[in-house]
């Protein structure tokens, strides 16, 4: 059974930053295929930081530059490196596995960013 695991969420100020992991278990083959979603109170989940094919990334336009994706394939984990957070940040943050076919999610960690 796939299982994905959220950590690092929290409350953090404007300006700082916070680090979210990922910790897949169960037969997983790849992690090639994750990502960071977030969904805001009243918004649609939208799409944050992704690995495409190969070693691309894909973010949304409003965290380039401050939020880095990276994975460590020996632990099967994904990270989601968050500074200069602001208010607008605030979300509950989702891992995405796409594996074997299917589509798998974890459980959200909340990130609380404080003006």
């Amino acid at each position: 059974q796939v299982q994905l695991v959220e950590s690092g969420g929290g409350l953090v100020q404007a300006g700082g930053s916070l680090r979210l992991s990922c910790a897949t278990s169960g037969s997983i083959s790849s992690i090639n295929r994750m990502g960071w979603y977030r969904q805001a109170p009243g918004k649609q989940r939208e799409l944050v930081a992704a690995f495409l094919s190969g070693s691309s990334t894909n973010y949304v336009d409003s965290v380039k530059g401050r939020f880095t994706i990276s994975r460590d394939y020996a632990k099967k984990t994904v990270y989601l490196q968050m500074n200069s957070l602001k208010p607008e940040d605030t979300a509950v943050y989702y891992c995405n596995l796409q594996w074997g076919g299917q589509e798998y999610w974890g459980q959200g960690t909340q990130v609380t960013v404080s003006s």
